[in-house]
C-alpha cells in the first residue's frame, strides 16, 4: 500500500470563512499516483473543520447563518472565555461541522455523490493554520 501526504495552510481575512477545497484534494490525488484508496482531510486545529457539501453560495450563508445562531460569538458568554480567549463558539462551531472528511479515491479520482465537495470551514481565523490531506491506496 503506498501513502501520499500534503499540507494546506490557511490564513483567512475574516474570522469566519467557508472555503471550496476540492480542486487542492483533487491535484493532491492527481500526485498521488493512487488509483484505489481513500483520502482523508483533515482541519488540525479545534476551532476549524472540514466537511462536505453542495457549494452553492446560498446555502454557504445559510450555513454561516445557521452557526452563528447556534453558538454566536461573544466575548463574555462563554465559560471557556474568561480563561482570556475569546473563542468558545469557534470550538462549538467545529463540533456541529465535523473535525475531517474521508472520501473514497475510485479510478484515480475522488469518488462523490452528485454535487458533493470538500470544504474547509474556519471559525477562529486571521491566523495560519493546516488541513492535512492523507491519501492511501494502490
Amino acid at each position: 500500500m503506498k501513502s501520499y501526504t500534503q499540507y494546506l495552510t490557511f490564513n483567512t481575512k475574516s474570522r469566519q470563512e467557508l472555503i471550496n477545497i476540492t480542486p487542492q484534494v483533487e491535484e493532491a490525488v492527481r500526485k498521488s499516483s493512487i488509483k484505489e484508496g481513500l483520502c482523508l482531510v483533515n482541519a488540525m486545529h479545534i476551532t476549524a473543520s472540514c466537511f462536505i457539501n453542495d457549494d452553492e453560495n446560498g446555502l454557504r450563508q445559510d450555513f454561516n447563518t445557521w452557526l452563528e445562531r447556534l453558538a454566536p460569538y461573544s466575548k463574555d458568554k462563554y465559560r471557556h472565555n474568561l480563561t482570556g480567549e475569546d473563542n468558545a463558539d469557534a470550538h462549538l462551531k467545529r463540533t456541529v461541522m465535523g473535525r475531517e472528511v474521508v472520501v473514497a479515491i475510485t479510478a484515480g479520482k475522488l469518488d462523490f455523490g452528485p454535487w458533493e465537495q470538500i470544504f474547509y470551514g474556519e471559525f477562529d481565523g486571521r491566523r495560519p493554520k493546516r488541513v492535512l490531506i492523507k491519501i492511501i491506496g494502490e
